[in-house]
């Protein structure tokens, strides 16, 4: 680093972002106290009012980001409605962020079924009990459809239900960014027209 802060041989020479992003998601495992694949997913609804909330990312590869969720609940309704997202990674520990953006598209079946039977039995339940998103009455009433639902499913395997799948985000821009003294941070974005598209890295002021 010199004594501006500002940096060359480090990550800013990378030019693959899932390799790159895959590298620090590592790095955050081994140095955030909790949930380092938790991610900021930002939707739009009908009237183009942003909605934000936090996830946890349950898979990444060139094809894009994966998450899974209610598709009923706000987030799924504005993400089918609109068919694109945002999200974004802050990792403290490390001083690092990462945002992306860009078209979203639904999980494979056989994805989505491979993921909930690896979760835990009582949040298999959870997708069945929770109407995510809608008032709730009271917190009696989720106990008391948990209940009914555990029991409907005592014996054997809880099916999927159909309302509950995953989204993949398929990015068009992923940008790194790094805290550097003196807010002259690194950042650098790579840009592609299309989801299938080849790349272009920017390196960005702060």
């Amino acid at each position: 680093m010199s004594e501006s802060g500002l940096t060359t041989g480090d990550f800013t020479e990378e030019n693959e972002p899932f390799a790159l992003f895959g590298t620090w998601l590592k790095e955050a495992e081994g140095t955030e106290p909790n949930d380092p694949n938790a991610v900021a997913v930002a939707t739009v609804d009908e009237h183009g009012l942003p909605n934000v909330r936090m996830v946890l990312l349950k898979g990444f590869d060139e094809k894009g980001f994966v998450f899974y969720t209610n598709f009923e609940s706000q987030k799924g309704r504005e993400i089918l409605g609109q068919k694109k997202a945002a999200m974004c990674f802050h990792w403290k520990s490390l001083r690092r962020q990462v945002r992306l953006r860009g078209e979203v598209e639904v999980v494979t079946d056989a994805e989505a079924d491979a993921y909930y039977a690896s979760r835990a039995r009582g949040s298999r339940i959870g997708a069945w009990a929770s109407k995510q998103s809608r008032p709730l009455e009271g917190r009696f009433a989720l106990e008391k459809s948990v209940a009914e639902y555990t029991a409907r499913y005592a014996i054997g395997e809880i099916p999927r239900p159909a309302y509950w799948s995953g989204f993949r985000i398929k990015p068009v821009s992923i940008e790194f960014w790094h805290d550097r003294q003196f807010r002259l941070h690194d950042r650098v974005e790579f840009r592609r027209a299309t989801a299938d598209g080849p790349w272009e890295k920017v390196r960005m002021y702060p």
